[in-house]
């Protein structure tokens, strides 16, 4: 014989929002943002669609919250030369857009268009955030004397990515060949950064 009704407490704030992002991830991780619905997000958490509008309008938003969960922030290189700081970073974001969770990644970047305020949001995507990871690369190059202050420019410091990030979007490759990269940095980064003296 039971000892009393059991009840099941009800989670709210912080807890469900928690949980509504795990489940969310997992989905992600799983099936991509293709396959992220907002039924199977919500019977994942353990609570109802309504629960998740609440926190996010659409589906685009709750899955670029749910990216921020996955993407770990990484600290720029300092190798003690620019044109391998270039490359490590280079080669970091050629990895992170071959492994799954670039493909996420590039799901919500399609997704997400021109939507600054949802692509803010995506960790080391955000113009702000790429652009500072870049200065800081070149400020260092500049400290060391490989560059005139005159580089420390945000669209000469992003160019190299810029052209990566052309490699998977305009021209759609699974991953660029580190040829490419070194390309990009010794035929366009270093000659551009240099003409800046």
């Amino acid at each position: 014989m039971p000892d009393g009704p059991t009840t099941q407490t009800r989670r709210r704030g912080a807890t469900l929002e928690a949980a509504i992002l795990d489940a969310a991830a997992g989905e992600l991780t799983e099936n991509g943002y293709a396959g992220l619905t907002m039924d199977r997000v919500a019977k994942r958490a353990g609570t109802n669609k309504n629960a998740i509008y609440r926190r996010w309008p659409d589906r685009l938003a709750l899955g670029v919250a749910a990216y921020r969960q996955l993407a770990t922030t990484i600290e720029p290189p300092d190798t003690g030369a620019l044109r391998e700081d270039a490359l490590e970073l280079l080669r970091r974001a050629n990895r992170h857009w071959s492994s799954p969770l670039g493909a996420i990644l590039r799901e919500l970047l399609t997704a997400a268009g021109g939507a600054q305020h949802l692509l803010a949001q995506l960790p080391g995507q955000s113009t702000d955030a790429m652009t500072a990871m870049w200065l800081t690369v070149l400020g260092r190059a500049v400290a060391r004397g490989e560059a005139g202050p005159a580089a420390l420019h945000p669209r000469v410091a992003t160019v190299a990515v810029v052209l990566l990030r052309n490699e998977f979007v305009t021209r759609g490759v699974p991953t660029a060949p580190d040829d490419v990269l070194v390309d990009i940095v010794d035929e366009v980064y270093l000659p551009l950064v240099r003409a800046r003296n």
